[in-house]
């Protein structure tokens, strides 16, 4: 009979998943910067980024106000590696006049609470930060400020709503002199969370469900519109007693709901607290009786006075009568203690009223929950995730029935969640110390980290002196006394000429740079219709090859030719070649080429100082299948240069800003005083990796760069090029990486053994970081392979030191590259320059930000040169085959 009756307060398992539905619509709604005004699920930013680490250490004060009781806390949390603390409280009766009355009385009466608690534990002499727990719905800005947006669980106070309340409490607390420090204001529900996430770092979800309820979770940045920025994590507070506020459960809501909504303080607000919150449940089964005795199902139809009387049915009686072990004794007294005398079947029905109602409550409250732990694990994109819930309030902890209900229809409703609900213990000002000891380690590790990567933000005037710097040692190595002392070698390649369409034939290219090794087969046709085709093969080099003695490595290239000229069928054919060799070399002529020295991880014995096309020579005799006419050694930033001369006219620099770092350009002969002659042009290698290597650039080394150039294949050498090449910046950024857990802010201090290694961080994951927008995800996967448990945290501060290394060294190259501009400007003698950098590099190409930093460093530094920068598609083998072109064209030009 009780069943028919109150039919529409049992739910099934499909109208609960439709509520799921409808609170995560109101979640996106509340978090929309556009929807928010409209949501009635406010899903306020609590400006409380992060979780507890273990780290945390320090006394506290907390204050928390939201009951019948302000309480008022001394907590103590230790760094002791057992994350332990320790709380001492004292609880102050919150009296009517104060509840009910004005905002100075309110605020004054906890200041003087807080004045009289630090008396009795002898604080007065200590300057101690406070958290206060606040639990009323605020909006926040800052962690320290909140206004009130309106008050809940009976407190109507006059003058507090729209305004701060901690500037309020401040004052209060100034008028008693009191010596406090208010860090963080928090809400009960996110003082839960952070209590019992100090105790489980998997915990991410608060939920009181007491008095009132509500929930708070950590929300990914980049879906919480209402706050600017996009990186990590905040806890939005739902505020989800509101929820149905605006309609959106008047299907599920009954004539009793509605009843006693209309008998509240709040008709029309805190709808679903009004369903599910300890409050009002007790109300609800007095209404639902009451009408059920005037119908004759109960007590003979007797209404008593208690019946009649709101309030006068309360959570607690509800709880007893659904102790169900002890029989219908406790339903019987509690009924006769309210002036009814029930028959045995009377308390079976009271009993099942009260297990429905309640039942009803636990239900909805699973279902807003699994809401949020399905948003959770759809923002972590697993499958499956394993997390805790905080919680607290006294339905969940005194009602006999109630949290086995809870955990049952959660774990129902999210099956791929793995959910552990843990009591909070120690409550709310418990975590509001949390919370504040949170925030004072992020303040204090923000320091820490700003003093670790200051020296990599160079500011203007900096840029300015290296580009003066570079222009002065480019003006150097073009000077007859400096040959053999310059740093940056400003090399003549003896190409004078750039491609002019009437190129044509069949070429070979080689194109040695790094540990892989093209060849290829350039067809070029001149004309209206000219082209360019590639055919290429890339054979890798082995770390024993580029380290071993140069008969072998030119034995290698040798081999991996012939297995080319094999596989396209061309053995027999004598073909011009040119040979990309991204090596510094001095050159006295287009087909002679001395290695001055190594890098980008090369150390072949027996190569320096000889002529490299020499050695391929004798290579090729060696081997006695083929031979070639080598017509022209290329650098491969000579080679990207032409490329994209090729298309356009106006490039007269080639930029490679890859695993190495260079530029060359077309320099007037009349200032290359190290070759004969004054009359056109010639294209000038400068090999600028090497700028620094006198020591005119240590001021703006870091300490990071000495270990890196220290741990290198050439100390010393190129210091200039790692700083600003892809072979040194992953390298750079583990240093940095190590250096911080060293001092406790990464990775809870434990450095893994593959972060040791050398070279582990490989510089293609600065750009895979850089370019995460998922949730981070792709750091953290990184980071796992390095065997590194990073927390959100962890990710943010290691996609920032990859930022900063990489910014560093676009602004470093933008600045070198603005000398070489501005150089060509005077040069040409007019006031503004237009000029075209072909550039070729994965640094360049993949990473996402470096293009367009290096490009804006450029304008800023260079501001009368527009240049434009053309990337270099077919890489510098399509250049070293034009450049032999050319070669052979001007070569023909001067036998006629």
């Amino acid at each position: 009979q009780v069943d028919r009756y109150l039919y529409q307060l049992r739910l099934s398992d499909d109208v609960l998943r439709d509520v799921m539905a409808r609170f995560q619509a109101e979640m996106v709604k509340g978090l929309g910067r556009d929807t928010n005004a409209t949501a009635a699920v406010k899903m306020l930013p609590s400006f409380v980024r992060s979780l507890p680490d273990g780290s945390e250490k320090g006394e506290f004060l907390a204050v928390d106000l939201g009951g019948s009781q302000l309480r008022a806390h001394q907590v103590k949390v230790f760094d002791d590696g057992r994350q332990s603390s320790q709380l001492e409280s004292k609880s102050y009766p919150t009296p009517k006049e104060v509840t009910q009355g004005n905002g100075a009385e309110l605020f004054d009466y906890i200041a003087d609470c807080l004045s009289d608690f630090m008396e009795t534990r002898n604080l007065k002499h200590k300057k101690l930060p406070l958290g206060f727990t606040f639990s009323f719905p605020c909006k926040q800005t800052k962690l320290e400020e909140g206004v009130l947006l309106g008050w809940t669980k009976h407190f109507r106070v006059r003058g507090v709503q729209d305004t701060d309340v901690v500037s309020s409490l401040r004052k209060a607390l100034q008028k008693h002199q009191a010596n406090v420090d208010v860090l963080a204001l928090v809400n009960d529900t996110v003082g839960t969370m952070m209590t019992c996430g100090y105790d489980d770092q998997h915990c991410e979800v608060g939920l009181i469900i007491g008095t009132g309820t509500n929930a708070c979770y950590m929300e990914e940045m980049r879906h919480i519109s209402l706050v600017e920025g996009d990186e990590g994590t905040m806890c939005i507070n739902t505020e989800w007693g509101a929820f149905g506020d605006d309609g959106a459960l008047d299907d599920l809501r009954t004539e009793f709901d509605r009843e006693l909504d209309l008998g509240s303080l709040n008709p029309g607000k805190q709808l679903f607290e009004k369903m599910i919150s300890s409050l009002y449940l007790g109300e609800l089964v007095r209404l639902i009786l009451l009408k059920m005795t005037k119908e004759g199902l109960l007590f003979n139809g007797k209404v008593s006075t208690a019946l009649l009387t709101k309030g006068k049915i309360e959570m607690k009686h509800v709880s007893a009568m659904e102790k169900y072990k002890e029989g219908l004794s406790n339903t019987k007294e509690i009924l006769m203690g309210l002036n009814l005398f029930p028959s045995e079947e009377d308390c079976v029905a009271v009993q099942h009223v009260c297990t429905i109602v309640s039942f009803r409550s636990a239900n909805l409250c699973a279902a807003a929950l699994a809401a949020i732990l399905t948003r959770l694990r759809e923002n972590k994109k697993l499958l499956r995730m394993r997390t805790t819930v905080g919680i607290d309030g006294g339905l969940y902890k005194t009602h006999p029935k109630f949290a086995r209900r809870l955990h049952r229809a959660v774990r129902r409703l999210v099956p791929t969640c793995d959910v552990r609900f843990l009591l909070s213990a120690g409550g709310s000002g418990r975590g509001a110390a949390v919370v504040t000891a949170v925030a004072r380690r992020l303040v204090a590790r923000r320091r820490r980290l700003d003093a670790a990567l200051a020296p990599f933000l160079l500011p203007p005037g900096t840029l300015r002196e290296v580009r003066d710097k570079m222009r002065a040692e480019l003006e150097y190595g073009l000077k007859r006394e400096a040959r053999g002392k310059a740093t940056v070698k400003m090399l003549p390649t003896y190409v004078c000429g750039m491609p002019d369409g009437t190129e044509k034939g069949k070429f070979l290219a080689l194109d040695l740079g790094g540990t892989n090794f093209r060849v290829l087969l350039v067809k070029i046709k001149s004309g209206r219709r000219r082209s360019v085709q590639m055919y290429n093969k890339i054979f890798a080099i082995p770390l024993e090859i580029m380290q071993g003695t140069g008969e072998e490595l030119f034995d290698h290239i040798v081999q991996c030719i012939a297995e080319f000229l094999e596989y396209m069928g061309i053995k027999g054919a004598r073909l011009p070649l040119g040979f990309t060799f991204s090596f510094p070399c001095r050159q006295a002529s287009i087909d002679k080429g001395t290695l001055v020295g190594w890098t980008k991880g090369f150390k072949a014995t027996d190569c320096e100082g000889e002529d490299v096309v020499d050695m391929l020579r004798e290579a090729i005799r060696r081997r006695n299948e083929f031979d070639l006419d080598i017509v022209a050694v290329v650098n491969d930033t000579v080679g990207t240069m032409m490329t994209c001369g090729y298309e356009d006219p106006n490039c007269e620099i080639g930029l490679i800003a890859g695993t190495g770092s260079n530029v060359c350009y077309m320099e007037d002969m009349k200032n290359i005083e190290i070759v004969e002659g004054n009359e056109g042009k010639m294209c000038i290698n400068t090999e600028w990796g090497a700028f620094g290597d006198n020591g005119c650039i240590d001021y703006i080394r870091t300490k990071y760069d000495r270990e890196v150039d220290e741990g290198s294949l050439n100390p010393g050498k190129q210091r200039y090029e790692k700083m600003t090449s892809g072979m040194y910046l992953g390298e750079i950024v583990r240093q940095i990486l190590i250096d911080l857990t060293k001092q406790g802010l990464l990775f809870r201090g434990h450095i893994s053994e593959s972060l040791r290694k050398t070279g582990i961080f490989e510089t293609k994951f600065l750009s895979q970081i850089e370019s995460d927008r998922l949730a981070l995800l792709q750091v953290r996967r990184i980071l796992r392979q390095l065997g590194l448990d990073s927390t959100c945290e962890d990710s943010i501060i290691v996609r920032e030191v990859c930022a900063v290394v990489s910014s560093r060294a676009a602004r470093l190259c933008g600045a070198g590259l603005a000398a070489v501009v501005e150089k060509k400007r005077e040069n040409r003698g007019v006031e503004r320059l237009q000029v075209t950098v072909g550039v070729d590099g994965t640094l360049y190409k993949l990473h996402p930000h470096f293009s367009a930093v290096l490009r804006e460093t450029v304008k800023e530094l260079a501001p009368q040169c527009d240049v434009t920068f053309m990337l270099s598609e077919d890489g510098s083998g399509k250049g070293a085959a034009l450049i032999t072109a050319v070669a052979k064209r001007l070569h023909n030009l001067g036998q006629k």
